[in-house]
């Protein structure tokens, strides 16, 4: 069995969703700590007609010093998640595919959510399932596991009696090798494909939100995704 998994980010890009194609389960990493500083969990890129459209979801981090992801919770300032909406929906209003996903898009950002994680797994799990990922994805909260670093990957792997480990190629360099081996969990590394497809608005950006993977390409997204 393999395992991978990864903390969850705001509207990944079509890599994260490569990576957990590649293993049985998935698991959310919900109880590490939240960054301090800037963070894919909270933004991402999108593409409009001034070529790169930065979209950031506004927590609440004054005074409350570390927090884990799962206790994160959105501040819902003014009109915000409005603007944000129209924002999408103007980068996006001659993309082909929009009409697909518009509904949720609409329902997604009229939706109060309270804790960042449960806003963000909306997310995830409606790319996972229009990019054709079967995955099984799980929570860490769910585990009971309180082991933090490599030590908690490594946990997940006995949980689940997974005999591999896979791991982005650029987190080589993060973990330690080491204490995999000694655990008898194989440690493989993934290097993600340029997954590049048509977009609007000039020349291609590679590595933005997986919106903007479907809502160019619809149901070829998957065979795109996969294709390396």
């Amino acid at each position: 069995m393999i395992i991978s998994a990864s903390r969850p980010y705001f509207a990944p890009f079509p890599g994260f969703f490569y990576q957990a194609n590649l293993c049985d389960i998935f698991v959310i990493l919900d109880t590490v700590q939240f960054p301090r500083g800037t963070t894919w969990i909270t933004r991402n890129r999108f593409k409009n007609d001034q070529r790169t459209l930065w979209m950031t979801i506004p927590v609440w981090k004054k005074g409350l010093g570390l927090q884990r992801i799962d206790d994160v919770r959105i501040c819902h300032d003014g009109r915000q998640a409005q603007k944000q909406l129209l924002s999408l929906k103007q980068a996006y209003a001659h993309a082909p595919y929009l009409s697909d996903h518009l509904q949720f898009v609409e329902n997604l950002f009229s939706t109060a959510f309270d804790r960042l994680i449960d806003f963000n797994m909306a997310i995830i799990g409606h790319l996972i399932l229009y990019l054709g990922v079967d995955t099984e994805i799980r929570r860490l909260s769910e585990l009971s596991i309180k082991t933090g670093g490599d030590h908690s990957l490594i946990e997940i792997c006995r949980f689940f009696k997974a005999s591999t480990y896979l791991a982005p190629a650029a987190a080589g360099k993060h973990l330690n090798a080491d204490l995999f081996e000694k655990a008898g969990i194989e440690l493989r590394f993934v290097k993600f494909p340029s997954c590049i497809y048509p977009q609007l608005w000039g020349d291609f950006i590679p590595d933005l939100s997986a919106f903007d993977l479907l809502f160019n390409c619809g149901r070829k997204a998957r065979e795109i995704l996969i294709s390396d």
